[in-house]
């Protein structure tokens, strides 16, 4: 079998995975909070469990790993749409209004993660179908002392758990008072204890309790539905770097102490976050996007995959336009390799690569060795592994291509009554209109060019661009100069096509 190694953020090694019981590996993943689309950063966390997913898989048993992603719906920000909804004239109570905006924006991430390839979790809760739960498992924390009820609120009392909290950080408590930044309410007993249960203002919903109409804090939720569906302890915890502290550590903290162990999992995995070029993505410096953004643009999934997974999840992400731009460039060539191909294997080498602490972008330099030297069955199932299925990516539209090479002689016809000879490789559902009128901008194009008249040859290849066609001069085995143009959509209007002369 396999030997898996991990990097365990709380042992801060890398460690040989054993599974607690190896017919049902479990795994819990922290995931969105449904309140808008899925920005580029929330694409990795879920690419780099994916792909550990599919390894799981792969070595333990479709039917032997459990994995759970959840879905947090108890927000301020999933309120305030359902409010302004509500202003607006929508029909439907407040709860409903709420609801429905989950539910619209659960939609939208299915569609979205789809679209990159993702394997969908066995489980996907909701925190609000575990509210009973998380109910239940602060009444076992408080009846424990580990936490108690101030003014409507139950806090987890931090000194109860004091000698073990911040052991995934590896801060002691002393340090986080002395630089953290938290809530400071005159009801806390200490400036780390954190809410398990809160008010709920009164023009919201909220549920019953036993500390009156509220709702859960943020991190009972996620304890509360991975002991639901895992069990007290279970085998791995990931999710982006960014919640190591204090979503984890609190997790850690309530559960333990709820389900009387020594660990909530066994092995931790945190990913590193994403830049935009060099920066970090945000609103204020112009370079955040959503995922379907780039889908929009016509940037097929696969394409984002390929660039997530080309960096190791434990190193910053750059997303740059050479980065999306080399990744469609290889997609194309290795959809083309693999083109009719019906059997498919996966080379141990690249098999390894990923059981090594999903070292993704080792196996993708390894995808690329086996293009190199021809291995077709191989590149198609290897890739398979890391969620890139190269038959798919082979009739999507983007990956159209039209060539065609001078004549034998070296004549060029200068007239549109030209009838060159033309080689299409995945026509993606390329409309009639397109076939016709595509080998023609390239013959215009690569008239200009044997013309010498690169102005004009460079002014339209850019304006073909704005539409989505991309062209390229090849020069063939026996010499024989050629044209090729790609489309990277296949929603090109045609009276500009028709226009560009």
């Amino acid at each position: 079998m396999t030997t898996i190694k991990l990097h365990n953020t709380k042992t801060r090694k890398r460690e040989e995975f054993v599974p607690i019981d190896p017919n049902n590996v479990r795994m819990y993943v922290c995931g969105p909070t449904v309140y808008d689309r899925a920005h580029l950063g929330n694409a990795r966390p879920v690419l780099v469990f994916d792909v550990l997913n599919r390894l799981l898989r792969h070595v333990y048993g479709e039917d032997h790993v459990t994995y759970v992603r959840n879905f947090t719906d108890v927000d301020d920000r999933i309120n305030e749409t359902a409010q302004k909804r509500k202003a607006a004239g929508a029909e439907g109570t407040l709860e409903e209004l709420i609801h429905e905006r989950s539910d619209e924006t659960i939609k939208w991430y299915h569609e979205d993660m789809d679209a990159l390839g993702a394997m969908r979790p066995d489980h996907e809760p909701r925190a609000t179908e575990y509210i009973a739960e998380m109910i239940a498992m602060i009444e076992g924390l408080i009846a424990k002392e580990h936490a108690y009820e101030a003014e409507g609120h139950v806090l987890f009392a931090v000194d109860s758990w004091k000698e073990h909290y911040g052991s995934l950080s590896g801060r002691s408590v002393d340090d986080m008072i002395a630089g953290a930044r938290v809530e400071v309410a005159p009801y806390k007993r200490n400036p780390m204890d954190f809410v398990l249960w809160k008010p709920s203002p009164a023009d919201l919903p909220g549920w019953d309790s036993p500390w009156g109409k509220g709702r859960p804090g943020w991190h009972i939720e996620c304890s509360a539905m991975a002991h639901e569906l895992l069990g007290a302890q279970f085998d791995i915890h990931g999710g982006g770097n960014d919640l190591m502290f204090p979503h984890h550590e609190n997790e850690i903290a309530q559960s333990c102490c709820a389900n009387d162990t020594d660990a909530m999992a066994n092995y931790w995995m945190h990913n590193e976050m994403l830049q935009v070029e060099g920066k970090k993505m945000s609103k204020s410096l112009g370079n955040f996007f959503t995922v379907r953004d780039l889908l929009d643009q016509g940037v097929p999934g696969e394409v984002i995959r390929f660039v997530m997974l080309s960096t190791h999840y434990r190193k910053p992400m750059d997303w740059t336009e050479k980065a999306k731009n080399d990744a469609i460039n290889t997609m194309r060539h290795w959809a083309e390799l693999t083109s009719g191909v019906t059997q498919s294997k996966i080379s141990e080498d690249i098999l390894d690569s990923i059981a090594d602490d999903l070292n993704t972008a080792e196996a993708i330099h390894e995808l690329h060795d086996l293009a190199s030297r021809d291995e077709r069955e191989l590149l198609l199932g290897s890739a398979a592994l890391l969620g890139i299925d190269l038959s798919h990516i082979g009739s999507l539209p983007w990956a159209t291509k039209f060539s065609f090479e001078t004549p034998q002689d070296g004549i060029w016809f200068e007239g549109e009554d030209y009838q060159p000879t033309v080689s299409v490789l995945g026509w993606g559902g390329i409309s009639e209109n397109l076939k016709e009128r595509v080998p023609f901008l390239i013959h215009r194009w690569m008239t200009y060019r044997r013309n010498s008249d690169w102005n004009n040859a460079d002014r339209l290849k850019s304006e073909a661009l704005t539409l989505g066609i991309e062209l390229r001069a090849y020069k063939s085995a026996n010499g024989i100069n050629g044209g090729q143009a790609s489309l990277h959509h296949n929603d090109i209007d045609p009276a500009k096509l028709e226009a560009l002369k």
